[in-house]
């Protein structure tokens, strides 16, 4: 392709993209096809001889489109909020359209020092202190991977440089509240903790972790001979958002050498808004913190924000040094190999600079600031209207909800929960996912999508009533 057909190419695709963003409302917002349906329409082979922009774009419109869960459409409450903003978008545009790859330093400076100014911007951003710097990831999870890599470390005194876990006497453990992300488990896994060494503890009435269960945990361990290692603190947990009590978790385990690792991967957005810091009070008292700037912030995925207040103990336990890769400027530059898992890495921190730049702060704030707001009008009202109950707290822009009718005994209310929001979601107007929380179904209410206003959060909770109440 030239440099020409490129750009022809590219002005129709961008089109083609501010047309479907300005329209994305008329699609039902799940996809409605069977398994396997998307892939018997595509050829089994690839194409011999070139083929033009427009059969591509006929056969996005025909074949993919009727497959895809429309992640910004004004209806969409599931999951989590995945805000890809116009502006983040081109940021994202740019960074495929230079091609380049941070290895290192060297291999490309801007790569590198763009991304340190951006994670400064954001750790001024959400409040942290001086004493932070930040890495982008891909996300949470390869975040809290990093997090337990460097909190094993420390613990086993650098073990990594010896014989490993294999060489640790005294086995390691790893905790967590039962609401903590799924991520967590794996992570502890994949860093070679074990299952057994993996403590899912139970949470309070508020649906967080309990501390004393905690320090009951942590004494148990110590005196069967074992070595607590780390916690995992939530801001935010992927069922409810409920919130982790970071101040008095750090002050219980203080002095025990516990690595702190704070997964905010959701949460960690509203931290811009100051009125919203309270919820991660104690966050300087953490080794670690993640937030995910491609969710509710507004960032095109993928964009995982994650900072350290030792990045000397996380080069020491990340670092690698081949020789095609050493340059004259090591000793006066970050190498952002280092800092993670991969050795290349994309120019993501474009993304994230067009969005800071283009939409500014205040404007950001002013989104997240509706969404809160429209999360608690959508809680007044369920709590207002008989047969309606919120089963948990609402500190943010995620409402759980049940529809309770009288006579249903456990068993028939969750299979009625999961029926009306099957009812929701088929609609095409709005898609919900449900969870479990305490045992039972609910559904949660993710509200963030760029396109939502208050207009179409009174339509969900007319379209939930309606499905729910018959």
């Amino acid at each position: 392709m030239t440099p020409d057909e490129f750009r022809s190419a590219g002005h129709r695709l961008i089109d083609w993209i501010a047309d479907y963003r300005e329209t994305i409302g008329r699609h039902p917002v799940m996809a409605r096809t069977e398994p396997g349906s998307i892939r018997e329409q595509l050829p089994a082979a690839p194409p011999e001889s070139p083929e033009d922009l427009e059969a591509l774009i006929g056969d996005l419109e025909r074949i993919l489109l009727p497959g895809i869960t429309h992640w910004q459409h004004p209806g969409f409450f599931g999951y989590f909020p995945a805000v890809a903003s116009p502006s983040s978008v081109l940021g994202d545009l740019l960074s495929t359209g230079l091609g380049v790859i941070g290895l290192s330093w060297q291999a490309s400076p801007a790569l590198t020092e763009l991304e340190e100014v951006v994670l400064d911007w954001m750790r001024q951003a959400v409040g942290l202190s001086e004493q932070w710097r930040g890495v982008i990831q891909d996300s949470a999870s390869t975040s809290t991977l990093v997090a337990l890599i460097c909190a094993r470390e420390r613990s086993s005194a650098f073990g990594l440089s010896r014989g490993g876990l294999q060489g640790v006497s005294s086995p390691l453990v790893v905790y967590a509240s039962e609401q903590a992300h799924s991520s967590v488990e794996k992570a502890a896994l994949l860093a070679g903790f074990g299952k057994e060494h993996v403590r899912s503890l139970p949470v309070d009435s508020e649906f967080a972790l309990d501390p004393e269960a905690l320090c009951r945990a942590i004494r148990a361990d110590r005196a069967a001979g074992k070595t607590p290692c780390a916690v995992v603190a939530t801001t935010g947990t992927t069922a409810s958002t409920a919130i982790d009590p970071v101040g008095r978790i750090a002050e219980e385990i203080a002095g025990q050498g516990l690595w702190l690792h704070v997964d905010a991967a959701m949460a960690g957005s509203a931290m811009i808004l100051p009125e919203c810091r309270h919820l991660w009070e104690g966050v300087e008292r953490a080794d670690s913190v993640v937030l995910n700037a491609h969710k509710w912030l507004g960032a095109a995925f993928d964009c995982s924000l994650y900072y350290v207040r030792d990045p000397q103990h996380l080069v020491r336990v990340m670092s690698t040094n081949p020789s095609y890769l050493r340059s004259a400027a090591d000793d006066r530059t970050v190498n952002y190999r280092d800092w993670g898992i991969p050795l290349g890495r994309r120019f993501r921190a474009l993304k994230l600079w067009a969005l800071l730049r283009m939409e500014g702060l205040e404007r950001l704030r002013s989104r997240l600031r509706r969404d809160l707001e429209l999360a608690r009008w959508l809680a007044d009202q369920a709590r207002s209207t008989p047969g309606w109950r919120v089963v948990a707290p609402v500190p943010l822009q995620t409402v759980c909800l049940r529809h309770e009718p009288p006579g249903l005994d456990a068993e028939e209310l969750d299979r009625h929960t999961l029926a009306w929001v099957d009812r929701v979601n088929r609609s095409g107007e709005a898609l919900l996912t449900p969870a479990i929380l305490e045992g039972r179904w609910m559904a949660r209410v993710s509200i963030g999508a760029e396109a939502t206003d208050r207009g179409r959060v009174e339509s969900l909770w007319e379209r939930l009533r309606r499905e729910a109440e018959g």
